[in-house]
């Protein structure tokens, strides 16, 4: 097995979720008691928010790169980048790193390609959502994806940021969450992407009135499958 490097911190509540769940994926695969070969590094997420916020990209690119270099240095062979936002430096952060980026935004439109679905709407940080990065790489693939209306996003952010970053979770925020889900699907949307890595902690399968496509769950399972692969 490869070791898997994950990037994480951003924030530190979805950071836990794919300790988690490559544990799980690892012992359902494997059996026994396997567990999977990790480095983590874990950011102070608050001055990587007020770069965001600032649109100083150029530093966090950098601080990105630190980080990279350190994990390939520490003996990681596959890299993971546990935040959807900050794939928008996925560039920057493997910039002379020769290791192989399992880029958020590819696993999940191979999953919902492989699904059969075309038009996913997206919930994400305004940054995800507003900005060409990702959603590029989804039409790139094919896909036809959905955004919130404006009032919709600034909603879908604010949760983001000032709660589930926070690791709070509430009924009427995940109220919010499903309406702005069912407005999306009577916009035409056949599928929902959890488009941040939080977003999985107020919309699932039980209650999103779509398929839902969590990404962090397919990001790990697409590591996972690196990290076996011959």
């Amino acid at each position: 097995m490869k070791t898997i490097g994950i990037l994480g911190g951003m924030s530190a509540a979805s950071t836990q979720t794919y300790y988690r769940e490559l544990c799980r994926l690892t012992q359902a695969r494997l059996g026994g008691l396997h567990s999977p070969e990790l480095l983590i590094r874990s950011l102070d997420f608050a001055p990587i928010e007020a770069l965001q916020t600032a649109g100083d990209w150029d530093a966090a690119g950098e601080i990105l790169n630190k980080e990279a270099r350190a994990l390939r240095a520490g003996g990681a062979e596959v890299l993971l980048l546990a935040t959807n936002t900050m794939h928008k430096l996925a560039d920057e952060m493997m910039s002379g790193v020769d290791l192989p980026l399992i880029h958020i935004a590819d696993a999940t439109a191979a999953a919902i390609t492989k699904a059969g679905w075309t038009r996913p709407g997206l919930m994400a940080t305004a940054f995800t959502m507003e900005q060409r990065f990702y959603l590029d790489r989804l039409e790139v693939a094919g896909l036809s994806p959905i955004v919130p209306e404006t009032d919709d996003r600034a909603e879908t952010h604010r949760i983001i940021y000032q709660e589930l970053c926070k690791d709070i979770t509430t009924s009427a925020s995940r109220e919010q969450y499903e309406e702005i889900a069912k407005r999306l699907r009577d916009a035409g949307a056949d599928c929902l992407i959890l488009g941040c890595t939080e977003v999985g902690l107020l919309l699932s399968e039980t209650n999103s009135p779509l398929p839902v496509f969590d990404t962090t769950l397919i990001h790990c399972q697409a590591a996972l499958d690196a990290a076996l692969a011959p």
